[in-house]
């Protein structure tokens, strides 16, 4: 059959409503959903305060939790026949076959008990009466009550089915990746062999991933064990995610598109293939082929679900992240700094300490890496950087912050490693890895740099940075408002647990700012910055401009936020899923027996856990990768007397480093999400034109590499050396 090839989208008329409407209301309305689940407790508590504040009434007894439901008239006799009762249960007495044993009672006794009861009727009544007359006398309580009760019900309902609604969210999101051919690979497909790769492991992998979960639901139906409704739900929705990739696939196999260059080469090719679905061919055929154990894929798929609320936590920071793209925030407080014109390093070290904020309110670094990456190089670049550089600290943008307060993924290290640590004790030396990568990565900086220093003078500079500070005040008031709203109003302030719903409400109240009144802030944009020639070299810059983004109306920016939330979730947390498969068959192959427990030497221990460590990073998510990490080499490093806290600040930085190196680097293939793939290409044109050297070539490469490979050794090793923190008493 000859391939069909075709410059429309492969899915049709239905599937371009998917993807511009369909898909982004679903995933809106559950991540909504999952606001008001996040809120749901505080706000209920609140509700049940005020409830109790406005219809309590302490002289008479009355509390407000007496009324949240309508009073039912009891259904005793308030005035029965005393003494028939008495000579009743004295009859009933009489004929009991243990009355020997225990003994009887007397006619006084029963007669005490029915009055006793008799009187608890009475009591019913009267609490029934004053209840129904407080109703009557109260006509706004039953409305304020159906308003608590139907929230306490979504809360309720939500918090049930929080394990659903994630992976409803996924199927959605997956579903919309795949047909926009959005998952993270290696390179883009180019030529007509790149598609035909790169569908042709979508279907082997979605196709031994529904196998998989189809076996692992049978084996659950055929274990004689009561199945659930949730548990039905959870392979159902798995089946339809894998099986709806699979036939997906299968069309754009046949439907490739007409802008394919014809040739290519297959090395080339199994790059462009998505990195979740070379894990799903490969776990697949190594489950289910060499080891017999087809339900492999889907067990450890099953860690998405135990870690549900931390994944539906990090479906919120997605959508943070690209509502933040919608913002003018980092354009506004970035042109605090351009009048003074500082050099690209200095300039580059001062964002890449302020990004750390925002990178861990926002997850974790690819996350932050997508939403502001393009805006960071755009900056760098403008201030007389080289592309490559301005690509490296976009890379990077994302690095520093993972070990801050209230980074999602500590969190995540201090559930899975409850016993040893905890996110406290993890945050509180994560300072010192920061300011520690930070400063190497400004030393690194200057040695390279040619021009070494660089400043306006202050009388130029400050009447334009006044002039920025005051577009400033107005995001400054409104994250104190939103912070002060959760703290008074709600009683709740704002950390690693809570973050999560916070951000998404400041970032939405940012947007509505932008829209109605962003035209009067007194701070030009980085375009009007930018010069002409910089603005006619680059396409990138052309129709990507933050003011461009800042026309429109509210709900179309929340609109276009989300529907860019969509594929990246997609592309994310099944890639995730997939890591904590490929650990899975790492676990399950018993590959980490071969570490060994002892080394004899704890400094060679350190070098191999942090070596082990970055390879792991290297390949796969961090998120997964933890996973594995805490249940394969933790306990390995611990045994060699590896202190717990020090252990997984080396993890951190380890990952960190793997993520930008080769051969998969997920943070330049984030990088190339945000920025382009035309800027990338024209940043290497550029390198191969204006510079010989090997560094310059590759610099987006190499200074990464250089600043946290340099990091990573320091937090290896600078502890045991120096004795820091008590970790090693005895060295």
């Amino acid at each position: 059959m000859k391939k069909i090839t075709d410059s429309r989208p492969v899915d049709g008329r239905f599937f371009r409503l998917w993807n511009t409407w369909i898909s982004t209301f679903a995933v809106m309305v559950l991540l909504v959903l999952t606001l008001v689940i996040g809120t749901g407790e505080m706000i209920h508590g609140q509700l049940l305060r005020i409830g109790e504040t406005l219809y309590g009434d302490p002289e008479i007894g009355m509390q407000y939790s007496f009324l949240r439901a309508e009073p039912e008239a009891p259904s005793c006799d308030p005035n029965p026949n005393v003494d028939a009762l008495v000579q009743q249960q004295m009859q009933s007495n009489a004929k009991d076959e243990f009355a020997d044993i225990f003994g009887t009672a007397s006619a006084a006794d029963v007669r005490e008990s029915v009055l006793a009861a008799q009187q608890q009727c009475q009591e019913k009544y009267t609490f029934y009466q004053t209840t129904q007359q407080y109703l009557e006398q109260h006509s706004s309580l039953r409305s304020y009550r159906n308003i608590e009760t139907g929230f306490f019900w979504l809360f309720k309902f939500g918090t049930e089915n929080r394990v659903s609604i994630l992976l409803l969210m996924v199927m959605i999101s997956a579903i919309t990746a795949s047909i926009k051919m959005h998952h993270i690979s290696l390179r883009p497909a180019k030529t007509k062999l790149d598609f035909q790769v790169y569908h042709l492991f979508m279907i082997l992998g979605n196709g031994l991933l529904s196998y998989s979960v189809i076996s692992q639901y049978l084996s659950v139906l055929n274990s004689g064990v009561a199945v659930n409704v949730e548990t039905h739900t959870v392979y159902c929705l798995w089946l339809i995610l894998f099986i709806s990739l699979t036939l997906i696939s299968a069309l754009q196999w046949f439907r490739i598109p007409s802008t394919a260059t014809a040739g290519g080469k297959l090395g080339l090719a199994l790059l462009s293939v998505p990195l979740f679905a070379m894990m799903a061919v490969v776990t697949g055929i190594a489950f289910s082929v060499f080891m017999d154990y087809p339900m492999g894929q889907g067990i450890y798929l099953g860690q998405l679900v135990e870690y549900s609320g931390i994944f539906l936590n990090l479906a919120l920071f997605i959508w943070a992240g690209m509502l933040l793209t919608q913002t003018r925030i980092m354009d506004v407080f970035l042109a605090i700094l351009r009048p003074w014109n500082l050099t690209p390093e200095i300039l580059t070290f001062l964002i890449l300490i302020a990004a750390a904020i925002p990178t861990a309110y926002t997850g974790a670094s690819g996350i932050f890496v997508i939403a502001a990456g393009a805006l960071i190089y755009k900056e760098v670049w403008n201030s007389g950087a080289r592309r490559q550089y301005a690509l490296a600290v976009s890379a990077m943008s994302g690095s520093l912050g993972v070990v801050l307060r209230p980074c999602l993924l500590i969190i995540l290290i201090s559930m899975l490693d409850s016993r040893h640590v905890t996110s406290d004790e993890l945050f509180q030396h994560g300072h010192y890895v920061f300011w520690l990568t930070a400063l190497i990565f400004l030393a690194v900086s200057l040695v390279l740099a040619k021009e070494k220093f660089r400043i306006n003078s202050p009388k130029q500079a400050l009447p334009a940075m006044g002039r920025a500070l005051l577009a400033v005040v107005p995001y400054v008031l409104l994250i104190l408002v939103v912070l002060a709203f959760y703290r008074f109003g709600l009683d709740t302030p704002m950390d690693e647990f809570t973050a999560p719903v916070i951000l998404p409400i400041m970032l939405l109240g940012f947007i509505y700012f932008d829209k109605r009144f962003g035209h009067l802030l007194p701070v030009a944009s980085l375009d009007d910055a930018l010069s002409r020639q910089h603005q006619q070299q680059s396409s990138y810059l052309q129709g990507h401009t933050p003011d461009a983004k800042q026309r429109g109306k509210f709900s179309s920016a929340v609109r276009f936020a989300t529907a860019e939330s969509v594929g990246h979730i997609g592309a994310l947390i099944i890639l995730m899923a997939l890591s904590a498969s490929m650990g899975g068959l790492i676990e399950r192959s018993d590959m980490v027996s071969l570490l060994p427990t002892h080394l004899g030497s704890l400094l060679l221990t350190l070098g191999f856990i942090a070596l082990l460590l970055a390879l792991i990073g290297m390949c796969t998510d961090p998120f997964g990768a933890v996973i594995l990490v805490a249940g394969s080499i933790a306990p390995v490093a611990y045994a060699n007397g590896i202190h717990a806290i020090h252990f997984w600040m080396i993890v951190l930085v380890a990952f960190e480093f793997g993520y930008v190196t080769p051969p998969v680097a997920l943070n330049h293939l984030l990088t190339r999400l945000s920025v382009g793939d035309a800027e990338m290409a024209a940043a290497d044109a550029e390198a191969k034109q204006h510079y010989r050297h090997f560094y310059y070539r590759y610099e987006r490469w190499i200074l990464p590499m250089m600043v946290l490979f340099t990091s990573l050794m320091l937090v290896t090793y600078l502890p045991y050396a120096l004795n820091l923190f008590g970790w090693y008493p005895n060295k």
